[in-house]
């Protein structure tokens, strides 16, 4: 069933889980195109993790617009791949205004809809320790604290959660991980982070805000934690402004990249 999100600006989205054990062993229900991308996939789990991603938005979405969703209906919705690699939706061959992200792990999928108003990113992570060479690899000093600070048997949740929102906005941004996260920095509004979430989807006030800052601007997000997974959202309004944050994230990773290498090739002289 799809669930409410209740997102700033009175604009709402809407989510969806499924498993591997939701999806048709058929492929009626994917497109020409989509059995053709399909059956150029070699690796299994590939080809498993894409027909579970496929699946659960086109579930998402029958049910965002109220369309029929049998198997063979399923195949008028098509997902593809835009050129920075964000999901893109088409009804009968057709481009349509609806945003929609995308997020598999260990055997369950995410999928997140809405108006396309705003561009949308979200991530599906399982709870799990990182190593704090992870931590200052990839996190904000800002971050970096947060985990530090936090209850010991609470800093795997806590650190999944900023990494997962790291990786929505980058979605939401349309960069994907090109980018240096340490260039998003993740803050927590919730004053108790660390409780399990209502574990049923239908739950109204299971997801909690959170915010990603750049340089010029903060992103809202939301997340949420049931069943040793972590889910986040975040949005971006399609706004030439919020799209120029794009553009001077990808500057700035560029200058942070090539500091990194002269730095290295100056080690080795």
């Amino acid at each position: 069933m799809l669930s409410k999100i209740r997102m700033t600006g009175g604009m709402d989205a809407y989510w969806l889980e499924q498993t591997e054990a939701d999806v048709p062993a058929g492929n009626q229900w994917l497109s020409a195109a989509e059995r053709s991308r399909l059956s150029s996939l070699r690796f299994e789990k590939r080809w498993t993790d894409w027909r579970l991603g496929r699946w659960t938005a086109k579930c998402a979405v029958a049910s965002y617009l109220n369309l029929p969703s049998d198997v063979r209906s399923l195949g008028d919705i098509e997902i593809r791949a835009a050129p920075s690699g964000a999901p893109e939706l088409l009804l009968f061959s057709q481009s349509a205004a609806v945003s929609i992200s995308l997020s598999h792990r260990a055997g369950k999928a995410l999928c997140v809809v809405g108006l396309s108003g705003a561009r949308l990113g979200c991530d599906l992570e399982l709870v799990e320790s990182r190593e704090n060479s992870f931590l200052k690899d990839f996190f904000t000093p800002n971050e970096q604290r947060l985990v530090d600070g936090a209850p010991s048997e609470q800093r795997p949740l806590l650190a999944t959660l900023l990494w997962s929102a790291k990786e929505s906005a980058l979605k939401a941004l349309h960069v994907g991980l090109r980018l240096d996260t340490a260039l998003l920095d993740v803050g927590l509004t919730d004053t108790n982070p660390y409780r399990e979430k209502d574990s049923s989807q239908d739950a109204g006030p299971a997801w909690s805000p959170l915010l990603v800052r750049t340089a010029d601007w903060i992103l809202d997000g939301w997340w949420r934690c049931a069943n040793d997974f972590v889910r986040t959202v975040v949005s971006v309004p399609r706004d030439d402004r919020f799209m120029e944050v794009s553009n001077k994230l990808i500057r700035e990773n560029l200058k942070v990249s090539a500091t990194r290498e002269l730095e290295q090739r100056r080690g080795r002289d």
